[in-house]
């Protein structure tokens, strides 16, 4: 029953605005998906209602086991739960916590996983959880970083390039990699090139309406008439700039040499441009005397 394609991510790294353009491009004409309706083309492994499910009444957890061991059950019952192919959006490292496999290989069919640049999550992570940028880099580089709901249900992240590592190298995982900052540059080669992974036909005009319908602009314009059920409580907005490069104004010397030296091989694989970047960003504050 292998059924489950991810949208795998580290938090805030585009995984809104893929399953964004998913929902725009899959739906049939005249159909727009909302920024609130995504869940009729996408589910996500650590909703409420499927913890609901798995155990027959409302979960609230008192420890990290009361959510973890329920993983494997709520996986299996998104991937019978309609036929075919299902999108399941998480934020999960790939790997196992104890005995429990936290992405099933039973019921996963392929990946899409998207990254971003660390520099950039770190500004927009410490936004989303309510953090200073300091504690929300300690996060990043934590294996044994975690992210939790009001109820108790956790995904268990670890660090940035850990979570990298492990969705790009699975074994035996048919997988498609995105960069956010190409999605920035050029959305339409990045998208054209998510629709051929996924086998779906190319429709240019379909393709300008979506990729229209779902811009930075767009989605902030719905979010500002509507809202977004995905915004944190104490959150102002959930689409506050979506440019890449942005750290580069927020971030100080001594946070992006962490990040650089934390991150080095990851970042120096993957990000080789931003590499630079970081590297002249330290060099001019740091000028040599």
């Amino acid at each position: 029953m292998r059924r489950i394609v991810w949208l795998a991510s580290f938090p805030k790294s585009g995984n809104t605005w893929t399953r964004a353009f998913l929902g725009s491009y899959l739906s049939p004409p005249g159909q727009a998906v909302s920024i609130n309706e995504l869940s009729s083309i996408t589910t996500f492994d650590a909703r409420q209602d499927w913890h609901d499910l798995a155990i027959g009444k409302p979960f609230v957890g008192k420890t990290l086991d009361d959510s973890l061991v329920l993983r494997p059950k709520i996986q299996r019952m998104i991937a019978a739960s309609r036929p075919g192919s299902r999108f399941v959006k998480t934020h999960s490292k790939m790997g196992r916590v104890g005995e429990v496999d936290l992405i099933l290989p039973e019921v996963t069919a392929a990946a899409i996983y998207i990254m971003r640049n660390p520099f950039d999550v770190s500004v927009s992570y410490a936004r989303h959880n309510n953090l200073s940028v300091d504690d929300a880099i300690q996060r990043m580089c934590d294996p044994m970083n975690l992210n939790s709901t009001e109820t108790l249900i956790f995904d268990c992240l670890g660090r940035w390039d850990e979570h990298i590592q492990g969705w790009t190298t699975a074994p035996g995982l048919a997988r498609h990699v995105m960069r956010y900052e190409d999605m920035v540059e050029n959305p339409k080669k990045a998208f054209q090139g998510l629709l051929a992974f996924l086998k779906v036909p190319i429709d240019p005009k379909k393709l300008r309406h979506s990729l229209k319908a779902t811009s930075f602009k767009e989605l902030q314009r719905q979010e500002r008439q509507k809202g977004f059920k995905e915004k944190p409580k104490h959150a102002k907005s959930f689409f506050v700039s979506g440019k890449a490069g942005g750290w580069k104004d927020e971030l100080t010397v001594e946070q992006v040499e962490t990040l650089r030296t934390e991150f080095a091989d990851t970042l120096e694989k993957y990000f080789p441009e931003v590499v630079k970047e970081a590297d002249a960003f330290i060099a001019q504050e740091n000028p040599v005397q």
